[in-house]
């Protein structure tokens, strides 16, 4: 499906040249991924649905008032659409107008000076180390796709990648005896990533019997689909939440998860909070420091359940708790990331 046309739209409503020209700027020159791209795609294209029941349309930029974008948003807003969802079309919108701006062809935005709507503050999700390590040792086929979703796992959660990161690898980038791999992170931006030693181990278990899922020989991707191209993003999925599954684990667990999880033992361990917005590949330490709640929902979680005045106040004797315990972070229902944009 091209980029520019969307999901769910109207077939015979072709996108103005104006945005098709926007979106190939958008990959040609900052270099965002298939998702962000049908992301701006979607949202421009609903915009400009909007605008052609006035008789209005992107085409004729200078004719779209901020009245019409305030529009747009009151419609999102009767529907109900999530606060975070309205934002980001907003960003889509804002970002178009600013690109004609920058190519001269702008005299007024009608975006100027219309600020996002107020964010619900969401927490992360992650499992406990032990929920974490289920997953890692559930059981899988004895063939090349059990190595392939053990290495995936391992590097989702031993690297802390985003699936799109690790999806977007190619063999011949990854030696997992270097310890390290490059990773490329939204906006075509590169980091060095730390592999561990259960990391390198099952990559080079994979590479190894990685030619039995391979049906193109020219074919570069690291992870393969059943099919033998490059694994996609909702396989990938299915791969996380079947191992959680089996590993006995209540809750859906996403690839986000992984991350999540990544993130908050990393933290729990006292690892220095800039160290991990590097290692996560976050451009703002505010997106980073969203972990921080994890870890302390995990100290008052230690706390409640071994100080003897915990609770409510009485000096008593409490019972050792497991792993399982429903109190530790991974039980709680907590907000998934948005995988639109490959969330943070």
């Amino acid at each position: 499906m091209s980029l520019i046309n969307a999901k769910n739209s109207d077939p015979g409503n072709d996108p103005p040249e104006l945005v098709r020209a926007f979106l190939a700027w958008l990959d040609s020159e900052r270099g965002y991924s298939p998702a962000t791209l049908r992301a701006y795609a979607t949202d421009l294209r609903e915009f400009e649905g909007f605008l052609q029941t006035l008789e209005l349309s992107l085409s004729r930029h200078g004719d779209v008032e901020r009245d019409h974008v305030r529009g747009l948003l009151a419609r999102l807003h009767l529907r109900g659409v999530k606060k975070s969802t309205v934002s980001r079309k907003l960003s889509s919108i804002r970002a178009f107008f600013r690109y004609l701006d920058m190519r001269g062809l702008l005299d007024n935005d009608p975006t100027s000076g219309m600020g996002n709507p107020k964010q619900e503050r969401r927490t992360p999700r992650a499992l406990n180390v032990d929920q974490t390590k289920s997953v890692m040792e559930a059981p899988t086929p004895p063939d090349a796709s059990g190595l392939r979703d053990h290495a995936l796992v391992e590097l989702l959660y031993g690297a802390g990648l985003r699936v799109s990161e690790a999806l977007a690898l190619d063999v011949d980038e990854v030696d997992p005896g270097a310890g390290v791999i490059r990773v490329h992170g939204k906006g075509s931006k590169q980091r060095l990533v730390p592999i561990g030693a259960t990391s390198a181990k099952r990559l080079r278990a994979w590479i190894r019997h990685r030619h039995e899922l391979l049906v193109d020989p020219m074919e570069p991707a690291l992870f393969l689909g059943d099919r033998g191209g490059r694994l996609h993003r909702r396989q990938a999925h299915r791969i996380v939440a079947r191992l959680a599954r089996d590993a006995g684990l209540p809750e859906s667990v996403h690839p986000h998860t992984l991350r999540g999880s990544f993130a908050s033992h990393l933290l729990q361990a006292g690892a220095d909070l800039r160290d991990v917005q590097e290692l996560l590949g976050h451009e703002r330490i505010s997106t980073t420091q969203r972990y921080t709640s994890l870890d302390l929902r995990h100290v008052m979680g230690v706390y409640d359940r071994a100080h003897p005045l915990s609770g409510d106040g009485s000096l008593q004797q409490r019972e050792p708790t497991s792993g399982n315990d429903p109190s530790w972070p991974g039980h709680d229902e907590l907000d998934q990331e948005s995988t639109d944009s490959e969330g943070e």
